[in-house]
């Protein structure tokens, strides 16, 4: 009986790309796979056929001999032997091996090293200005005796015998085939019969870095600084990890910040207050004198352009507000009191116009409690 055209059997021009010849193929084998079909005797014939029109399309040499010379060019290649499970894992990894992370052939894995973090504490100031800080980082580097192969020296890592050198290996159980992490070499594709007496095989050993870290000017709390390459040292010759060094803002006597800006607290007396006057305001690039005008209520903000952060990101200068705080003198001697309450008695005969947010108040009252009653 004469074969069919492939091209025919795979219901493709004889002009298709090789994702369509493969698409193609991928929508055959899961149509006729037997393990899908058990009460199709023309199933599996179907799917050999379909295997064998693939293997020799996906091949760029055996596709130009057939379109030369016909089935007779590529005589000796596929015949579509009898149905296997290895022409069943071909399916997975010539067709599924992106879904899978890869097909069934390939090298020993290499992995890379893990990522580390450290939290570095800066005062306001520190981090307003930046700096380079030194700090220490326990991590893993590959050993210097073996190089990080793992072996003693003079010898070399040798094939895994479970995975035969890929690092995975493969269960099927009917139609499904799953590609699992290799349990002898853990993924590596090679063994170490004789391990190095350094790092007792593992590639890796102990140690703590000393780092010079540059923290950049206008750092705020939360912001990370990425330092590539500085992590775990990677196994099997993967590439190290990175370090990721996160601000922490300690708390500041005097200065709260919200982004680009600063604010704080100035606490000052009943008479700067109500007659006015000037105090001493701090900022970081030193003080200033704030101008309090009279009858300044206590809770007042003052706002100080240009006297906030300079932002990291997109170098914006904030501002600073002072909010003030009318403080109440303590420890009197009695003169004081005697002279405080001729004071209050002073004020009381002018009534609101001396205190127009008491005088405001006491007429709230007195609706409220008119309206309930």
């Amino acid at each position: 009986m004469a074969k069919r055209d492939y091209y025919e059997i795979l219901g493709v021009n004889r002009d298709a790309s090789a994702d369509e010849i493969k698409k193609s193929y991928r929508r055959l084998a899961m149509k006729f796979h037997p393990d899908r079909n058990t009460d199709d005797a023309n199933a599996e014939e179907k799917f050999k056929e379909a295997k064998e029109a693939y293997e020799v399309l996906k091949d760029t040499d055996k596709r130009a001999a057939y379109d030369r010379f016909g089935h007779e060019g590529v005589r000796g290649g596929p015949a579509g032997g009898g149905f296997s499970s290895e022409g069943f894992s071909d399916i997975f990894g010539d067709v599924f091996g992106d879904i899978f992370g890869g097909g069934r052939r390939g090298a020993s894995q290499v992995f890379r090293g893990a990522d580390l973090g450290y939290e570095l504490k800066l005062d306001l100031e520190r981090a307003v200005r930046g700096e380079s800080v030194t700090i220490d980082i326990p991590t893993q580097v590959a050993c210097d005796k073996c190089g990080g192969s793992g072996a003693e020296k003079g010898s070399d890592p040798v094939k895994c015998t479970t995975c035969g050198g890929v690092g995975q290996v493969r269960m099927q159980q009917g139609f499904f085939s799953i590609q699992q992490t290799c349990p002898a070499c853990k993924g590596a594709g090679t063994t170490i019969e004789d391990p190095c007496k350094s790092c007792s095989g593992r590639g890796r050993k102990s140690k703590t870095k000393t780092l010079n870290v540059k923290v950049p000017a206008g750092v705020d709390d939360g912001d990370r600084i990425r330092l590539s390459g500085e992590g775990e040292a990677g196994r099997n010759g993967g590439p190290p990890g990175d370090l990721y060094v996160e601000i922490r803002i300690e708390p500041h006597k005097i200065f709260e910040r919200a982004g680009a800006d600063l604010s704080c607290e100035v606490p000052i007396s009943i008479a700067t207050a109500t007659l006015g006057g000037e105090v001493e305001l701090p900022t970081l690039d030193g003080t200033v004198s704030l101008k309090v005008p009279s009858g300044t209520q206590s809770g007042k903000i003052f706002r100080l352009r240009g006297k906030g952060v300079t932002t990291v990101r997109d170098h914006r200068k904030g501002d600073l507000f002072a909010r003030v705080v009318v403080e109440t003198p303590v420890n009197l001697t009695s003169e004081q009191e005697a002279l405080l309450r001729k004071f209050e008695e002073s004020v009381s005969v002018g009534g609101d116009r001396h205190n127009p947010r008491a005088g405001g108040w006491l007429e709230t009252v007195k609706r409220f409690f008119e309206k309930i009653s």
